[in-house]
């Protein structure tokens, strides 16, 4: 007889589903049983992430929103209960790098964006979830960080995004007290360098002139000897803290960065 499979007929929304650490998790979640709703920007790169989770025998569907706009959100949420009628688990992991740049040359417009992706973003994403996941009794929320602004300060010119990720480390504790009641659990993943594409969309303009000179052992990552790790690692940290096995674990931030924060830090 096969084996039940972990997640069994929850249902999973997913943001920045579309690659990276998002897809990883997606095709992740999919294959131990989870319905996975699929949330992008990117319509065909989402429509891609659904394609090769039902290749592979899974349930998925593509939903296209800003997680910045609250009109798409409720859209979404709307969407998951008309097909699913419930929801189980959020990944609130979409976000960008935004510009990084010398405190003093970055433009208000750039760090509203910032603010407006990866912390209004979350807090969207949470925010319109919570009808359904009261009515389903429990559920797990798994938020996206970073080692930037929490273990990290290394970074010289990423102030906007480090903000942000401090931000959401607090988020997840406030609300993980709050919503303890409802048996909702919420937890933050920080991950180190991972083998992504979020590099591409990052501006970097100046750091030179603001950074400060610093010297380490050969290789950033202590536990690979510099090599980063990969999305399929984060995403298997998701699964655990999406189960049943992380069912007293809440309000806590984990970092996945093979030690890269306690060299850098």
């Amino acid at each position: 007889m096969a084996q039940e499979k972990e997640l069994e007929g929850r249902v999973a929304v997913i943001t920045g589903a579309g690659s990276g650490i998002g897809k990883a998790a997606a095709l992740r979640l999919a294959r131990e049983g989870a319905k996975v709703v699929a949330v992008s920007r990117s319509d065909d790169e989402i429509k891609q992430t659904v394609a090769e989770i039902e290749q592979a025998g899974g349930e998925a569907i593509a939903v296209t929103a800003d997680i910045s706009k609250e009109p798409d959100m409720k859209a979404l949420y709307e969407q998951v209960e008309k097909t699913y009628g419930r929801l189980d688990i959020v990944f609130a992991n979409a976000g960008i790098n935004g510009v990084w740049a010398p405190l003093d040359e970055i433009e208000l417009d750039e760090w509203q964006k910032t603010i407006d992706i990866n912390l209004t973003g979350t807090f969207l994403t949470v925010k319109h979830a919570l009808r359904l996941l009261k009515q389903a009794g429990k559920g797990s929320i798994i938020i996206t960080a970073s080692v930037n602004g929490t273990r990290i300060f290394t970074n010289t010119g990423a102030t906007a995004y480090s903000s942000t990720k401090a931000a959401q480390v607090a988020f997840t504790q406030m609300i993980a007290l709050e919503l303890a009641k409802h048996k909702i659990r919420v937890n933050v993943v920080c991950p180190g360098a991972i083998e992504t594409n979020i590099e591409e969309s990052t501006e970097h303009r100046h750091l030179d002139r603001v950074k400060e000179p610093a010297e380490f052992p050969a290789g950033k990552i202590p536990l690979t000897d510099g090599k980063p790790g990969t999305s399929e690692q984060v995403a298997d940290l998701v699964l655990f803290l999406a189960s049943d096995r992380a069912s007293h674990i809440t309000g806590t931030p984990i970092w996945i960065d093979g030690a890269e924060s306690l060299l850098l830090g």
